[in-house]
């Protein structure tokens, strides 16, 4: 049984990851402000999906390394670790843009299957679920389940805070600023960074 404070703690850190544009979002808002909330509902759904293959494969993965390795899968979350700290760093140095959202086109193969695709064109987005779940994990359950229920936490956070970028972008692009886009960056930058050096220390017992 996971504790509620450890999910409360993954689903804080979930909504001030979620809220930083990335690929996903930006294909999202680009797609609300050209063809309505619909189409980003829909692009929405179909990103849900492909991270939630993502969470089952790094579930499946996080147990069969545990199995294998033992004590020193210690190891691999201190690099997951680090890894969020890189990716805390590169937020505070990126510019609150949303990129080149003017550029998308409507997909032949419809918004759904749009937003998986765009999810598993980007490999970080594994890499960063794989650095991400495994920090909250308790070796002495089975971690498949646990990795599975953090992971749809995780999930069930990107899919609200997209569907508001969703919905906003339909209604009122303008108010998605560069501005608020920035200062969301900079809190989830730092909070990267903080919970990537506390994951480091703390969990080493």
């Amino acid at each position: 049984m996971i504790e509620l404070s450890i999910l409360l703690t993954v689903a804080i850190a979930s909504f001030l990851l979620a809220i930083v544009p990335g690929p996903s979002v930006t294909l999202i808002v680009a797609n609300s402000l050209r063809a309505g909330a619909r189409a980003g509902l829909l692009n929405v759904a179909g990103t849900s999906f492909g991270v939630f293959t993502m969470i089952v494969i790094v579930a499946a993965g996080l147990e069969t390394v545990v199995s294998l390795m033992g004590e020193a899968f210690f190891w691999i979350k201190l690099a997951g670790a680090a890894y969020l700290v890189w990716m805390g760093v590169k937020l505070l140095r990126s510019d609150g843009s949303f990129g080149a959202d003017g550029a998308v086109q409507a997909p032949k193969i419809g918004y759904f299957w749009q937003g998986f695709f765009v999810v598993w064109s980007n490999p970080k987005a594994l890499f960063f679920i794989g650095a991400f779940i495994p920090q909250f994990v308790d070796l002495s359950h089975g971690t498949f389940l646990q990795t599975i229920v953090l992971g749809s936490v995780f999930l069930g956070v990107a899919a609200i805070c997209d569907s508001i970028y969703a919905i906003t972008a339909g209604q009122a692009g303008s108010m998605l600023s560069r501005k608020r886009v920035r200062i969301a960056e900079v809190a989830s930058g730092l909070f990267l960074i903080g919970g990537g050096l506390w994951l480091a220390t703390v969990r080493q017992n």
